[in-house]
């Protein structure tokens, strides 16, 4: 039988600054994103949206850090952590999530872990 070889990369994908990437993005690592992409991502590992970094589109990954700007539709299997310079505007599901005080999100989130479901809008939050 012949396998799909998918090497490890140990070092993350980057969107530098200044870098504009319209369309999809799929990858089996990390990713850091301080350019601006307006399309999908698709990441088995972490997503991080740098300070000055912007997402605007649909985002699944397992882990995800945002720092900048983010507008869309996101599905994080495991940790969302929104940072105090985040600004997230879109829906949210995923199992846990982290809030610093000054992010700014408005949208919907939806948790779900092992089984349970709860729903919460937030209309123009400021935390």
């Amino acid at each position: 039988m012949a396998k799909n070889f998918e090497p490890e990369n140990k070092l993350p994908n980057m969107i530098g600054p200044g870098t504009k990437i319209k369309g999809d993005i799929e990858t089996n690592g990390d990713i850091k994103i301080d350019g601006a992409i307006e399309g999908n991502i698709i990441s088995k590992g972490k997503v991080l949206v740098g300070q000055n970094g912007t997402v605007t589109g649909e985002l699944k990954c397992t882990n995800c850090d945002i720092y900048g700007t983010f507008d869309g539709q996101l599905t994080v299997s495991e940790l969302l952590s929104l940072k105090s310079s985040s600004k997230l505007h879109g829906d949210v599901k995923t199992s846990k999530l982290s809030i610093e005080p000054g992010a700014i999100f408005t949208g919907t989130c939806k948790m779900d872990e092992k089984g349970t479901q709860a729903t919460a809008s937030i209309p123009n939050a400021k935390k």
